[in-house]
């Protein structure tokens, strides 16, 4: 046993019991014997009436035993139980040790039972059949106490490695040895399929990532350029009239010749003493397309009028003074037309898309144009804002109706009958907050430039 004077993992093997029962009895019988001889050394040596000596031989070797009193050894009593007590403390120490390792022979067994399967529990089981038949392992081992316990720890090494070696294939083995083999191949798959989708992934991103940087300067150019376009537009709209949003694109609609189809201008105008009028419109009335607009004052029914009534030529009236204009316009297709005049003298120019046809003088000379009128389009007035005549009445579609304070350039005319400049009106601008329509005269978006191309 461990601490008992042995060393550790190792045991003493004791003689068997039925061996141990002669000594112990030729021990008590000894003990017994010299009992006697000590009582009869005791008595007085006094021989009886007839006794006799006996003499035994002892061997040339043997010594006289000591004399009493004389540095005699202790009773041999006491020797005796001495060595009983010794044996019997020897006797459980070695029942301990036995006991202890019965219990880690039987756990080991259990762990190799447990790890080996079915061999192990053979193994385990013929073990058990011979503890059963009452086969005593431990006699079977050498006599020589040392040998007993080398034998011991290589037994108990042996099953250590054993058992670390079943538990290192069971880590090793346990992921795949456990799975079908079907299964284990649907997972190679899965992963095969995962990695290559992984791998495209990653390719599709690179691309995009590469895709991204190579288009972030043209992106970023075209970004600046629309941005400087709205600026510029802004700019522009801020040069005009307050009013001024945005070009709204929409046309005004008069699809039959009546006197209650029109449409009314809400802002009115002030004192002029030049004037441009631009619009576009589209007609194909016959005979003559009717009254694009007209503005009357209190006292002037025919302030400013643009008509073409009958057979006649367009004709722009001035404080119903007349002009006859060089302008053909009944065809069906939208025109642009523009008309500048200027108190001083009396001169009026007419531009038919973006081309001066005519000019002249003396229409109205020094007459300033009177404020606070009603300015309708689609018919002439006879009083201010009423007394329509059917016959008078504009039948077509108009668009961008824009007056200014000022006789504007030739270049800007045909800039703007070309598209390529959009001038608001400062005085009277095309939005569509500021007409009205009445008597079944309609509104609808529409982009007339497009449509001029669409006409050519």
């Amino acid at each position: 046993r461990s601490g008992a004077g042995t060393p550790a993992g190792r045991s003493l093997r004791l003689p068997a019991r039925s061996e141990m029962l002669p000594v112990v009895a030729g021990l008590l019988l000894a003990v017994a014997a010299g009992g006697r001889a000590a009582e009869q050394q005791q008595q007085p040596r006094e021989s009886p009436p007839g006794s006799r000596f006996v003499c035994t031989s002892l061997p040339l070797d043997a010594g006289c035993p000591p004399a009493p009193g004389h540095g005699a050894p202790a009773p041999p009593e006491e020797e005796l139980k001495a060595a009983v007590l010794q044996l019997r403390e020897t006797v459980l120490q070695q029942k301990e040790t036995i006991g202890s390792q019965r219990e880690a022979i039987r756990e080991l067994t259990g762990k190799l039972s447990r790890c080996e399967g079915a061999d192990g529990k053979a193994a385990a089981g013929t073990w058990k059949k011979e503890a059963a038949k009452g086969k005593d392992t431990m006699g079977d081992l050498p006599r020589d106490p040392a040998q007993v316990i080398e034998q011991l720890s290589r037994t108990t090494q042996t099953l250590k490695d054993r058992l670390e070696s079943l538990e290192h294939q069971l880590r090793a083995n346990v992921s795949y040895a456990a799975l079908p083999n079907d299964l284990r191949e649907m997972l190679q798959r899965r992963l095969t399929d995962l990695e290559r989708q992984l791998l495209s992934k990653v390719a599709e991103l690179e691309d995009e990532k590469s895709l991204l940087h190579n288009e972030t300067s043209a992106h970023r150019q075209k970004t600046e350029t629309a941005l400087n376009a709205l600026l510029e537009r802004v700019s522009e709209l801020e040069k005009g009239n307050s009013a001024f949003k945005s070009p709204d694109e929409f046309k005004v609609s008069l699809p039959l010749r009546t006197n209650y189809l029109y449409g009314k201008i809400k802002k009115t105008l002030p004192e002029l003493y030049a004037f441009t009028v631009c619009l576009w419109l589209r007609s194909s009335a016959s005979p003559g397309i009717g009254t694009p607009f007209s503005y009357a004052v209190p006292g002037q029914a025919n302030e400013i009028v643009l008509i073409e009534w009958g057979n006649n030529p367009i004709e722009l009236l001035i404080n119903d003074k007349v002009a006859q204009l060089p302008l053909f316009i009944s065809d069906g297709k939208w025109h642009h037309i523009c008309i500048t005049w200027t108190t001083r003298d009396g001169m009026w120019e007419a531009f038919q898309d973006g081309e001066k046809l005519g000019t002249g003088e003396n229409l109205a000379p020094w007459h300033p144009i009177k404020p606070g009128g009603v300015l309708i389009l689609g018919q002439e007035q006879d009083t201010v804002g009423g007394r329509f005549d059917a016959t008078q009445a504009f039948v077509g579609e108009m668009s961008q109706f824009n007056i200014w304070d000022r006789v504007l350039k030739a270049e800007d005319i045909t800039n703007i009958a070309n598209c390529s400049t959009n001038m608001p009106g400062n005085i009277i601008p095309w939005v569509d907050n500021n007409v009205d329509v009445f008597g079944g005269a309609t509104k609808w978006p529409v982009e007339t430039c497009e449509e001029r191309l669409l006409d050519l």
